[in-house]
């Protein structure tokens, strides 16, 4: 295990008067649960039931410990994907499980409408402690979706209130993702996630992404270039739709779905800029990039750009609570301060106490552990092991920041051309997959855009887990030639 783990208590239950970390209690470990079982009652999110038909059944994770995950069989995974971008502190951290327990017996459940409790309080003002100058206006949800939904709906007001109602539309990229409620997926630019759900919220619109493996030859080489050519396609759509129809440009620090885009040199200062010549909010949709994992508590910050509004999730309490968060400047609150304008928006679990409690103690661990030190040194590292498998005939591209990377798999590599539907449906899914895992590697092997691996590790992990992601990921993916 790292230097930077504890050593973890496998299995964390209630905490009692004096504190301790007591066992499960028997009763609620009464029924026995398997893959077979899984299957019964249980829907799985994004999943295509008829892969378990024949089968025993999905996978169960029953523990976790540092870094790793244990199933119902007994078997150990390293997950390279932090669960879902999300356990930053890793597994197994009693004093998460404490400061739930803790909270729930003093406050478990209060409302933030029209009422405050102490957490969410001191959450949001340390919070904004990290955020770049003006951004301290903190509003809670439950999740990441819900945060960008809650920004979409903060931008169709505030221009409302300021009088230029016609301001409406968002602009995102191709491929991003950025939820699955009705707002959120209209700004998600995936059209396969989008169909069986349409017609979605109107006007989001969608301007070329950052992905400088697939632009044209006469820009791969030049990432300035490309960085001032994808800008200008933001220009470019909000004047095609015109300035006075559009209210914010959504846009990822590092965009996760096709494969981790990072930002090519200069991108967000010139985005910034065309959003002030055009009157409009510029929103950093950090729900995966913020907490380390690209380095820096907040992306913006490490990147060097101040955005109207940050929306950020996931790593926030390590996953071991579900809170999510729309971060805004004052400009954007300075309508709602006086007068009786309300922002009608809001959520039943927003800043739920307990959530917020286990959010400070995360902080609490990432300062007293160095967490984002840890990973701005180990960056480096982790890129360059990764870089030793462009040896591979099928890895075309290696590409990220921090602990979030994305490796783009191709047909050919001097020509880029990439696999076929069904290339990747039986490549991806019906090998690499379950290949991956039965060697013992959790990661993820998308075909949203181009086919990538992705890997984003728990941010503790160092130079030994490196290693066996690459290994791991060499032995299966050397395969991958045979199948052609």
């Amino acid at each position: 295990m790292n230097a930077l783990s504890e050593e973890h208590s496998p299995s964390v239950g209630p905490v009692g008067p004096a504190g301790r970390v007591g066992p499960v209690p028997v009763s609620r470990r009464a029924r026995a649960v398997t893959p077979a079982s899984a299957l019964d009652h249980l829907w799985l999110h994004f999943t295509d039931h008829s892969a378990y038909a024949d089968g025993d059944g999905p996978p169960v994770i029953v523990s976790g410990e540092g870094a790793r995950i244990r199933d119902s069989k007994g078997r150990t995974y390293l997950d390279a994907l932090s669960g879902l971008f999300v356990v930053q502190a890793g597994y197994g951290r009693p004093e998460l499980a404490r400061a739930a327990a803790a909270q729930a017996e003093e406050l478990a459940y209060f409302p933030l409408w029209s009422h405050a409790h102490p957490r969410a309080v001191e959450l949001a003002e340390r919070l904004t402690d990290h955020t770049p100058a003006g951004l301290n206006r903190v509003f809670f949800t439950t999740g990441g979706g819900e945060a960008v939904e809650s920004a979409w709906k903060l931008a169709k007001q505030y221009w409302k209130l300021l009088g230029r109602p016609g301001k409406h539309k968002v602009l995102a990229r191709a491929i991003a993702y950025h939820g699955t409620t009705q707002g959120a997926l209209a700004i998600t630019g995936i059209p396969a996630l989008k169909q069986m759900f349409e017609p979605l919220v109107p006007g989001a619109f969608h301007v070329p992404n950052t992905n400088i493996y697939r632009a044209a030859e006469n820009l791969r080489d030049d990432p300035t270039a490309f960085g001032v050519w994808a800008a200008d396609r933001i220009e470019e759509a909000i004047q095609f739709e015109g300035p006075d129809s559009v209210a914010a440009v959504f846009l990822e620090p590092v965009q996760n779905a096709g494969g981790c885009f990072p930002a090519p040199p200069g991108y967000f200062e010139r985005v910034r800029a065309i959003c002030d010549k055009y009157d409009v909010l510029l929103v950093s949709d950090e729900v995966i990039c913020a907490f380390g994992r690209v380095g820096g508590i907040f992306a913006c910050t490490e990147m060097g750009y101040v955005p109207d509004i940050i929306t950020c999730a996931k790593g926030m309490t390590s996953g071991y609570s579900p809170i999510g968060a729309m971060i805004t400047t004052e400009k954007l609150f300075e309508p709602f301060r006086t007068g009786h304008e309300m922002f009608a928006h809001g959520y039943t679990f927003g800043g739920h106490p307990v959530s917020a409690a286990v959010a400070l103690a995360n902080l609490d661990l990432f300062e007293r552990e160095g967490l984002v030190d840890h990973v701005r040194k180990h960056a480096p590292d982790f890129r360059a092991t990764l870089e030793r498998l462009l040896d591979l005939p099928v890895v075309g591209d290696v590409r990220g920041e921090g602990f979030f990377y994305g490796i783009e798999l191709v047909k050919d590599k001097t020509t880029r051309e990439s696999f076929s539907d069904a290339e990747c449906e039986r490549i991806l899914k019906g090998f690499l997959s379950p290949a991956l895992f039965e060697a013992g590697l959790y990661c993820r092997a998308d075909d949203r855009g181009d086919p990538v691996i992705q890997l984003a590790p728990p941010l503790i992990v160092g130079q030994a887990e490196f290693d066996e992601m690459e290994s791991t990921l060499r032995s299966v993916l050397s395969q991958v030639p045979d199948m052609l």
